[in-house]
């Protein structure tokens, strides 16, 4: 029995437009896989409740970043003293390096190794800032943070002019060494970060780190397919600009931005 002319034409016509990597396994095995990370929220409701829920997203920076500032243990102040950022639940009040109380909104958390290297070998390993690194019980002990942890500090090549003056800057970039060090610990590691109804600095050990915030680039950082999926982390928040003002300008918010990262 023969193939009907138009059978043996349509099976040419899909054989031509198969992608070759089809056509060749080894090179689709090759194919770099996105990596993709599991990531706990906790949330705020309307109506006073609190959501649990688990995600499983890429691990591209715009998302890690969302929950790698705070190591378990980390004391956060609250109007009933400090309490660890691991036992602290949305509805709770934070008080805020400005002099106000704040309501926790979002408490975010992620396990990563830091002795591995990230998604295109970025750097995963924690900050250890030893007592009094930055003055006389800046910090009062050791602290340590994830790799998106940013203090309220003035770094010493913007000092001395008013225009940058309380500027965010990422904790690993004062690392030198003695008085704040890279550690890598071989194990999983637990992170969160905490995000306010706005905005705002908090004292830990002495030093004033920031709640989550995207950044006022974050737009230019995911791509329109990325967006709702970023969105589906946060509860209270539809967009970039739901997240509101930042309350001080960041350092590496004024380096030069690619296009989009995230496809």
């Amino acid at each position: 029995m023969s193939i009907p002319t138009s059978l043996s034409r349509a099976a040419s016509r899909a054989v031509q437009a198969t992608s070759p990597q089809f056509s060749d396994p080894a090179a689709l095995r090759a194919r770099p896989k996105q990596q993709l990370r599991r990531y706990d929220v906790m949330a705020l409701l309307p109506n006073g409740d609190i959501s649990e829920t688990r995600h499983i997203a890429p691990a591209l920076p715009i998302f890690e970043d969302a929950f790698c500032a705070f190591s378990r243990g980390t004391l956060i102040p609250t109007p009933s003293g400090h309490i660890a950022v691991e036992d602290l639940l949305p509805g709770d009040e934070i008080v805020t390096a400005e002099g106000s109380i704040q309501t926790l909104l979002w408490k975010g958390s992620t396990v990563l190794v830091p002795a591995r290297p990230g998604p295109q070998g970025r750097n995963m390993r924690l900050t250890r800032v030893v007592a009094d690194a930055f003055g006389m019980q800046r910090p009062l002990s050791n602290v340590v943070t994830g790799h998106a942890a940013r203090i309220l500090y003035t770094p010493p090549h913007l000092r001395g002019d008013p225009a940058h003056e309380r500027k965010l800057t990422l904790v690993r970039e004062f690392v030198d060494g003695m008085n704040v060090i890279e550690t890598a610990p071989p194990t999983p590691v637990e992170l969160f970060h905490l995000c306010l109804k706005r905005h705002s600095t908090f004292r830990v050990g002495g030093l004033e780190f920031e709640s989550y915030h995207p950044g006022r680039n974050a737009a230019r950082m995911v791509s329109h397919q990325m967006r709702q999926l970023f969105f589906d982390l946060f509860t209270h928040v539809d967009q970039f600009s739901d997240f509101g003002p930042l309350a001080f300008p960041r350092v590496d918010d004024d380096l030069p931005q690619g296009d989009a990262l995230i496809a």
